[in-house]
C-alpha cells in the first residue's frame, strides 16, 4: 500500500475520531441536547408535581375546615335564649326578654279567665303560652333575618370579588361592601370591620359573623377567607366559585318553596278548616258546641282536638321543610 494512501485514510480516522469526540462549538453535542432536555421534563415535572401536592394541601385544608366549623354547626342545635335575640337582632336582654314573656303569660290568664276558663284549665294555658309563644315570634324573626341576609350575600361576595381583581385589599373590599350593601348583609359586614379596629384579625372577625349567623351558606365564606388568610391562594377565584355556588343554593331553594306549595296550602286548608266549620256551626246552632266548653268533659276532648290539630300541623310543616 502507498504511503499517499496510508496518510489519507490516517486522517479520514483522525477526522472521524475529532466528530464524535469533540463537542460542536455551534450548538453543543446531540448528547448534552438530550441531556439538557431529559434536565428541563424532570424541573417540569417536579414543578407539576409540587403544584398538584400544594393543591391538594390546600383542598384538604379546606376540607377539614369545612368539617370542623359544620360539625359545630350541628353540635348548637338547640340554641340558648341569649344567641336566639343575638341571631335574631332583638336588642333585648334575657332578663328583659323572660319578664315579658312572665307579663304576656300574666295576661293571657287573665283574659282566659274573664273568658270563664276554668281556672286549672286557663292556668296551663297561660304558662305555655307565655313560654311558646315569644319564643316561636324570636324564632319567626331569626329565620326571616337569615333569609334577608342569604339574598343579599350573593350580591355582597361578588363585589368583593371585583374589588380584588381589581387590585383593593380585602379589607377595602369588605369596607366597600359595609357601605354600599344592602340591609343585614351591610351592618353584619361593619360588624367583621368593627372587630378588627378591636385588634381582632380578619379570620376572627368572620367567625363572629358565622356566631351571627349560623348558615352552611356563611360557613362556606368564612371557611374560604380563612383557608386564604392561613395558606394563601386565588382569592377572587375561590369567592367567583362561592357566589356561583350561593346563587345555585338560592335557585334551589325557590324550586323547592314552589314545588311544596301545593303541600303547604293544603296544610293552610286542613289548619283553619275546624276554626271555620266550628264558626258556622255556631252562627246556624249556638246552643250546638256549647258543651265544648261548659262541661268538664267537653273541655278535655276540645284540649285532645286542639292537641292533635297542632301535631298534624306540625307534621305537615315539617313534611315540606327540605335541609340540603
Amino acid at each position: 500500500m502507498s504511503p499517499l494512501l496510508l496518510a489519507l485514510l490516517a486522517m479520514i480516522a483522525i477526522g472521524a475520531a475529532g466528530f464524535a469526540l469533540v463537542p460542536n462549538l455551534l450548538g453543543g453535542s446531540r448528547a448534552d441536547k438530550r441531556r439538557k432536555a431529559f434536565q428541563g421534563d424532570i424541573q417540569v415535572n417536579r414543578r407539576e408535581m409540587d403544584a398538584a401536592k400544594t393543591r391538594d394541601t390546600r383542598r384538604k385544608s379546606v376540607q377539614q375546615a369545612l368539617k370542623s366549623q359544620t360539625d359545630a354547626l350541628n353540635a348548637k342545635k338547640r340554641v340558648p335564649l341569649p344567641a336566639l335575640l343575638f341571631q335574631a337582632n332583638i336588642s333585648l336582654t334575657p332578663a328583659k326578654f323572660i319578664r315579658n314573656s312572665v307579663i304576656f303569660g300574666a295576661v293571657l290568664l287573665v283574659v282566659l279567665f274573664i273568658v270563664q276558663v276554668p281556672l286549672h284549665f286557663a292556668a296551663i294555658f297561660a304558662v305555655a303560652g307565655g313560654y311558646l309563644l315569644p319564643r316561636m315570634w324570636v324564632n319567626r324573626k331569626r329565620k326571616k333575618y337569615q333569609s334577608q341576609f342569604l339574598d343579599e350575600l350573593p350580591n355582597a361576595v361578588e363585589a368583593i370579588v371585583r374589588g380584588v381583581k381589581t387590585g383593593l385589599p380585602l379589607n377595602d373590599c369588605v369596607r366597600a361592601v359595609a357601605k354600599d350593601a344592602k340591609e343585614p348583609v351591610k351592618s353584619e359586614f361593619a360588624r367583621i370591620l368593627d372587630q378588627q379596629a378591636f385588634g381582632m384579625s380578619m379570620t376572627e372577625a368572620v367567625s363572629v359573623l358565622l356566631d351571627r349567623v349560623p348558615l352552611p351558606e356563611v360557613n362556606f365564606f368564612v371557611v374560604v377567607i380563612t383557608v386564604q388568610q392561613q395558606a394563601g391562594g386565588n382569592l377572587s377565584e375561590a369567592l367567583g366559585n362561592l357566589a356561583r355556588v350561593l346563587r345555585d343554593r338560592k335557585k334551589m331553594k325557590m324550586k323547592i318553596k314552589a314545588m311544596s306549595s301545593e303541600a303547604k296550602a293544603s296544610a293552610y286548608i286542613i289548619g283553619s278548616l275546624p276554626f271555620v266549620v266550628g264558626s258556622l256551626v255556631s252562627l246556624t246552632s249556638p246552643l250546638y258546641l256549647q258543651p265544648l266548653w261548659t262541661t268538664q268533659l267537653g273541655m278535655i276532648w276540645a284540649g285532645v282536638g286542639a292537641l292533635m290539630l297542632c301535631l298534624g300541623i306540625f307534621v305537615m310543616t315539617k313534611m315540606v321543610q327540605f335541609d340540603f
